[in-house]
């Protein structure tokens, strides 16, 4: 029952990251927010972890797969990670660097402000199974669809904050400051660590 449970929700990430990376991506690049492309490519990545853990719960059927899944599927979202915190740097620095402002992008907002409802939701349902079935591997999951939660919070203040005081420097220096949060998450992965199941106990 918590490994269909978990399928269920992984399906529900891919499709709902998919609709979100495209959104945001087209949003981003009318725009010219980089932030917002940005966001798009999170959502990409997020995809990826979506399906390498659909791939990990499919090996419940098999308990003598299981593990050494379990331990090739942590790897790769805490790669996921690392990939993202390396490109969100990257994006920021860059941005402020280029004094680069983007136009008012309503479509990103309200996909920043959709996001802030729905993220929270899939990953708290993806830590209770996570603890039920004890996959690491689906609480880094859960750790990253967290991580989407802030991202959005800071993409929404970004962009509100460019559109109402135009303050184009918000977004990049919050992107900035989220990059060690998340690269420590990608290397408590990828030594098999994941907070998702300790701290909720």
């Amino acid at each position: 029952m918590a490994v269909r449970r978990g399928k269920r929700l992984e399906y529900a990430t891919v499709v709902y990251n998919s609709l979100e990376g495209l959104v945001g991506i087209a949003a981003g690049l009318a725009a010219g927010s980089i932030a917002l492309v940005g966001f798009g490519f999170d959502s990409a990545i997020e995809v990826i972890s979506g399906a390498v853990l659909l791939w990990r719960l499919q090996a419940d059927i098999d308990h003598a797969r299981r593990e050494r899944v379990e331990f090739v599927s942590l790897r790769i979202v805490g790669s996921c990670f690392l990939v993202l915190a390396l490109y969100i740097g990257y994006d920021a620095a860059r941005t402020l660097l280029a004094f680069t402002a983007p136009e008012r992008s309503l479509p990103g907002m309200v996909l920043a402000a959709t996001s802030l409802v729905v993220m929270p939701i899939l990953a708290r349902a993806k830590r209770r199974v996570a603890r039920v079935i004890a996959s690491g591997a689906l609480a880094a999951d859960a750790r990253q669809t967290e991580l989407c939660v802030y991202l959005s919070a800071i993409l929404l203040g970004g962009l509100v904050l460019n559109a109402a005081l135009g303050l184009w420097w918000a977004d990049p220096v919050a992107g900035l400051a989220m990059v060690p949060l998340i690269a420590r998450e990608g290397l408590n992965a990828l030594h098999g660590r994941s907070c998702g199941i300790e701290c909720e106990r």
